[in-house]
């Protein structure tokens, strides 16, 4: 999430051509409270625009070999509430962003290595959900894009638990959130996200909430 020091990460440039991030185990950053959420069933139904784009990707990979996962999205946290950390207060919502000179601001404060990993290999231009976590409902409100500025508001609001509901079913029927980074690295404040997860989760704006 950014801080009130904001000075860009040098790493996110455009057109500037980077090796993969290497992947470290390592102390993850504060826990958010969408971890302590516990889905009970997974329904069956799922985003038929996100679900039609992945049905055709699905359809021309080769049985057996998994193919290299290739991200060109992101999912990028931020506290929406207030509070303080060594005296610093972290919230920083949407409408934070909207209230930015020219509705950008620079993306730092980012401790975690694998996170700060996520960040170097942003490039310019490439969007993003903007997620609020840690709050009474964490989830999608809207999207951006590298350096971060602000492009549109979701929709509608897509909470956590919807996304985790369709996670849950794609787990078992290998749909294309079965491995958001969501739910398999919950505590990173940056998250990769592959084309077939983005245009799943942005089909959810069009439907009526479960």
């Amino acid at each position: 999430m950014p801080w009130p020091s904001r000075k860009r990460d040098k790493g996110a440039v455009a057109d500037k051509k980077e090796p993969d991030a290497k992947i470290a185990k390592t102390e993850e950053e504060t826990p958010d409270k969408e971890e302590e959420e516990k889905s009970t069933k997974p329904p069956a139904g799922s985003s038929k625009s996100g679900w039609k784009n992945w049905k055709k990707t699905k359809e021309s990979d080769s049985g057996g070999e998994e193919s290299k996962i290739t991200y060109c999205h992101w999912l990028l946290k931020s506290e929406p509430e207030s509070r303080l950390e060594k005296g610093v207060d972290v919230k920083f919502s949407i409408d934070d962003l909207k209230a930015q000179p020219n509705q950008t601001t620079h993306w730092d404060g980012v401790r975690n290595y694998q996170a700060r990993n996520f960040l170097r290999a942003m490039k310019l231009g490439q969007q993003a959900f903007f997620y609020h976590s840690n709050c009474k409902e964490p989830g999608v409100v809207g999207i951006v894009k590298v350096d971060v500025q602000f492009v549109r508001m979701t929709k509608r609001f897509i909470p956590l638990s919807e996304i985790k509901a369709h996670h849950l079913a794609h787990k078992a029927d290998g749909g294309p959130l079965k491995n958001m980074m969501l739910f398999t690295r919950q505590r990173l404040s940056i998250q990769p996200l592959t084309q077939e997860e983005f245009d799943f989760v942005l089909g959810l704006e069009e439907e009526k909430p479960h």
